[in-house]
């Protein structure tokens, strides 16, 4: 198990001996503190686009929802002809070879897992940079004509002048012990949240339709199970295999499947699995994990689902397994894995009031929809 994964467990279960980090947590925050202070009254240099700049981000450690967030207002911005464009820090992805813009055929381990995620299913301009102005920079030359920059993760990136702030709570996950990193897993204190504008990720019912109505609130909806051979977000680099190996049928409900996870919650990954009626046997992997080849042969007995996220990941890996002329694994092995592995992607729904704040938001920048 990794240092990674046995302190998000800790996080999990609120372990007592996180306890003794207090004092690092104490500093944490100071020096985070300090930070924020001084690009508020301008000690440090900021940043400001020639375009309105919308951040998205949260501020715990792991995953929120915020990835299919920003997928489903890309779409919405799309639909309604604004012109919209996202940057990342491109987290995984080769710094050296960045600032760099993200297409369809970009391989997750230079560009980052999620934007890669982001552009083989929006098609939406991207660049990513750890510099934020140099990510802004390489985009608006090959899109000069964008109104709104969407920056993917940047809640804490105060180097980065924002226009609206959208920050993601995950209501099931909650705040653990609430407190600053290590010994918790907030990035912020709680405090925060006060003003801002605060979409409350949670699962909804039929009896919590008012409250949404009222409320800005997003929900992760699952879709059809797709095969991985063959799958958008799986064709990065447009390799099609020639095998007569056929595609094992997809888990229906009451069936076993090792759910494979290399996300910032996965226990969210499971429990939507779950919820499909699927036997779930977990293999929670640490967030932004690099498979190998030997990770995935290991599950044998049942169907493999992954995310969509890791989905961009494993298909450029079987790939090139599959392209390599000598390889200690047959290649027959290697269909039959493909031919195992199910995506399980997720949509997230937004209430209507979140689309009310965002017309209102863009409307006072000069945005209209």
């Amino acid at each position: 198990m990794s240092l990674e994964t046995a302190i998000t467990k800790a996080w999990q279960r609120q372990a007592l001996w996180l306890w003794l980090l207090l004092p690092l947590s104490w500093l944490y925050g100071l020096l985070s503190l300090i930070r924020r202070q001084g690009y508020k009254l301008g000690w440090l240099q900021s940043y400001r686009a020639p375009i309105p700049v919308m951040v998205i981000g949260n501020i715990t450690v792991g995953g929120s929802g915020k990835t299919p967030l920003i997928m489903a207002l890309v779409d919405y911005l799309q639909q309604h002809k604004l012109r919209v464009g996202v940057i990342s820090r491109g987290y995984g992805g080769d710094s050296d070879k960045m600032p760099a813009l993200v297409t369809r055929t970009s391989l997750p381990n230079e560009v980052g897992d999620e934007p890669s995620l982001i552009v083989s299913m929006t098609g939406v301009p991207m660049a990513v940079c750890p510099n934020r102005q140099q990510a802004i920079a390489t985009l608006l030359q090959a899109h000069p004509d964008l109104q709104l920059i969407i920056a993917d993760d940047g809640l804490q990136h105060y180097a980065l002048q924002r226009d609206i702030e959208w920050i993601v709570v995950d209501v099931a996950r909650g705040f653990g012990n609430q407190q600053l990193l290590p010994t918790g897993f907030l990035r912020e204190p709680l405090a925060r949240l006060n003003g801002a504008t605060v979409i409350e990720h949670k699962k909804l019912d039929s009896a919590d339709s008012e409250f949404a109505a009222h409320h800005l609130t997003m929900q992760l909806q699952p879709n059809t199970l797709r095969a991985l051979r063959g799958s958008s977000v799986a064709n990065n680099r447009n390799e099609q295999s020639s095998s007569l190996i056929i595609q094992s049928d997809a888990p229906v409900a009451g069936s076993t499947v090792h759910a494979v996870s290399g996300i910032g919650y996965p226990q969210r990954f499971f429990a939507t699995a779950e919820s499909l009626g699927l036997v779930v046997i977990a293999h929670p992997y640490p967030d932004h994990y690099d498979f190998e080849l030997a990770d995935l042969l290991q599950y044998q007995q049942y169907p493999i689902i992954v995310t969509s996220k890791d989905a961009v990941k494993i298909s450029v890996l079987l790939a090139d397994q599959l392209s390599m002329p000598a390889s200690t694994v047959s290649k027959t092995d290697i269909e039959a894995l493909l031919a195992r592995i199910w995506v399980l992607p997720v949509t997230a729904k937004l209430s209507a009031s979140c689309y009310d704040e965002l017309q209102q938001q863009l409307n006072s920048l000069g945005l209209k929809l």
